[in-house]
């Protein structure tokens, strides 16, 4: 994934069409927001997330549940960050949930075990997806348990309180491990690639070395604070033209010449997967000039 694609403009606020399972930017948008859903509409994400967790003061709570409510009213479906499972505000906010058409899916604030999202589940009564955002030491090492789990859809790192649990530095060395865990454990429970935690430095440079680094690990999505790091994001975590034009030039070759033996066969699946992504995301690109690995 880089930044030099080619990508179709969008209409702002129709950028959510993208499918949560390969949503590159999710911006999370405080629920205290003034006109909440004028926020939703406008957002160029691939996800909006509407914040009823950190995001908000305690005593502003309330009004943010309130705010969400309105803007289902008015036709948005974002996304919903909800309190963590063990917390008096994770009851009120299932509570606000349950049997009421109001979001796309939730975001689970610092999931710790698989039971976590069980009991989340059973609360919503509902089919609602679930990003599990994992966010401490324990909830790393119980990563596969948890993506695992019915009803997640994906896990996310929230590497800003995983540094504040564990000590370690903001420091792509230092978060090494937490990451490719996620990806891997991701992997292994057949999810998308993992949602990485935000960027709070404002340098579009450093966000965009940041999504590229975490892209390299099979990362393939990115928390977002700010509107503007959304197109940072998407560019980052897009397919490349040289991956897109590669792929067109192996899903040609398969057309004309068939599987030639197994070792075809994650190149097709990478191929395809590339196709998809840049269909969904409205990208394109000129495979002229590219030769074929299978010609050579």
């Amino acid at each position: 994934m880089a930044a030099d694609a080619s990508v179709a403009s969008v209409e702002a606020g129709t950028a959510t069409a993208v499918p949560a399972a390969i949503a590159r930017s999710w911006l999370l948008v405080p629920g205290t927001v003034p006109d909440l859903a004028h926020r939703v509409a406008a957002s160029a994400a691939d996800v909006v997330v509407v914040d009823l967790e950190d995001g908000v003061a305690v005593d502003d709570k309330g009004r943010a549940r309130r705010a969400l409510v309105a803007a289902a009213h008015l036709g948005r479906r974002p996304w919903v960050r909800i309190g963590d499972a063990a917390s008096d505000e994770w009851r009120t906010d299932v509570a606000l949930l349950r049997r009421r058409d109001l979001v796309a899916g939730v975001v689970l604030a610092k999931v710790e075990t698989a039971d976590h999202v069980r009991r989340t589940i059973d609360a919503l009564d509902a089919e609602l997806p679930i990003v599990a955002l994992v966010e401490s030491a324990r909830g790393v090492e119980a990563a596969l348990e948890i993506a695992q789990a019915p009803g997640v859809a994906r896990l996310a790192f929230g590497s800003g309180d995983f540094r504040r649990d564990t000590g370690a530095a903001d420091d792509p060395l230092a978060l090494l491990y937490a990451r490719s865990r996620l990806v891997s454990t991701s992997r292994a429970a057949g999810l998308p690639g993992p949602i990485d935690g935000p960027t709070v430095r404002r340098e579009p440079s450093e966000l965009e070395t940041a999504s590229g680094h975490a892209s390299t690990l099979g990362m393939t999505g990115r928390l977002c604070l700010r509107e503007e790091q959304v197109a940072v994001v998407n560019s980052a975590m897009s397919p490349s033209a040289d991956e897109l034009a590669w792929a067109a030039v192996v899903l040609e070759t398969l057309e004309r010449c068939g599987i030639r033996d197994g070792s075809d066969l994650p190149r097709i699946a990478r191929a395809r997967a590339i196709r998809e992504a840049a269909e969904s995301f409205g990208i394109v690109a000129d495979a002229s000039g590219h030769v074929s690995d299978y010609d050579r």
